[in-house]
């Protein structure tokens, strides 16, 4: 195994979130890796959480990275945060991204969960992607 992948791995779902013009067209360019400090926007998308595992097999080495991504909100009702979430949804599952060391084999959406944060203020939809790499 081999966690060398990973931020190639991040680097290309950061790039391909933030080229995704449906996405864009609802959160602008506010997608972040690490959340800005200050004043927040009203809706933003931040990438969180990584584990990876060992994938590697007689072909070479390689793991499964699962991510999350998440939609935070301060506007009320869940509809606006859904509509977020079907665009990173859209913009990752089965991409064919390009990574800068070793080979994206997959991307696959496995779950996601919607909540309230903060006393209610706050909506809140994590949804966790698989990605299986090999380093050539």
């Amino acid at each position: 195994m081999s966690f060398a992948i990973s931020g190639p791995l991040q680097a290309a779902i950061f790039g391909a979130l933030t080229g995704d013009a449906a996405l864009a067209a609802l959160v602008g360019s506010d997608i972040y890796d690490a959340v800005p400090s200050g004043s927040l926007p009203t809706t933003y998308v931040r990438l969180g959480s990584e584990s990876a595992t060992d994938a590697s097999d007689i072909s070479g080495s390689g793991a499964v990275h699962r991510f999350t991504v998440s939609v935070i909100t301060t506007d009320p009702g869940f509809a606006g945060a859904k509509d977020v979430a079907g665009a990173v949804s859209d913009a990752l599952h089965n991409a064919a991204l390009t990574l800068s060391r070793g080979q994206l084999i997959s991307l696959q959406f496995e779950q996601a969960r919607a909540s309230r944060t903060e006393a209610g203020t706050t909506r809140q939809i994590d949804m966790r992607f698989r990605a299986r790499v090999a380093d050539d």
